[in-house]
């Protein structure tokens, strides 16, 4: 079976998102400090150009929460399709954790939105499904990687490690007991130190 990756940015401190997340602020207030190594206007250096790659490669199909999808809680309004415009980077089937039913959105390139109501693992089933030999990726936020590794389900679990402290937020191992991944490849550049761990045994 192909691997089922994830790839996560993540301050010192341990938070993936800041506090307050809104339209302004997708990634919360100060949320963009721990991309700019990607989202910045240049990388430091090849090590930054490479981890983008890793987190660019295509996927079979991607899992997320629906924090991630967007700004939106409660009962869906609006026309919101996502943070990323008419073609979202995905070109693939994208299943989007959430309580409220949606019908499936089709967005330009490929990517499909589909809105999964009965948990993380119908979610991870379908994407599994859906991604055949090419492989699944849970994309974020914190609360679905913290199921997803509850779940036993990540092979490759890749952490952009940022120097700078967030203070609050989402704090991506929240409650966790323990840390079942041991490193394979680690590179660094002043903006991140990527880390890119296996599953243990």
């Amino acid at each position: 079976m192909p691997d089922t990756t994830c790839h996560m940015s993540i301050s010192l401190d341990g938070f993936v998102a800041g506090p307050d997340q809104s339209q302004d602020d997708p990634l919360g207030k100060r949320g963009m400090e721990v991309h700019r190594w990607h989202l910045g206007d240049e990388r430091a250096n090849e090590a930054d150009a490479t981890a983008e790659g890793w987190l660019m490669r295509p996927r079979g199909a991607y899992v997320m929460g629906r924090n991630m999808f967007g700004p939106i809680r409660g009962e869906w309004d609006g026309e919101w399709d996502g943070w990323w415009g008419p073609e979202p980077p995905y070109h693939a089937p994208v299943f989007v954790l959430t309580h409220h039913d949606r019908d499936p959105v089709k967005m330009e390139g490929g990517t499909s939105f589909y809105f999964v109501t009965d948990g993380f693992e119908s979610a991870y089933a379908q994407a599994l499904e859906a991604a055949g030999e090419e492989g699944v990726d849970i994309a974020g936020g914190a609360s679905t990687v913290r199921q997803a590794l509850a779940a036993g389900v990540i092979d490759e679990l890749t952490l952009d490690v940022v120097p700078v402290l967030l203070g609050s937020g989402e704090r991506l191992f929240e409650g966790g007991e323990s840390f079942e991944f041991e490193p394979v490849e680690t590179l660094h550049s002043p903006l991140a130190t990527h880390i890119r761990y296996r599953r243990a045994g």
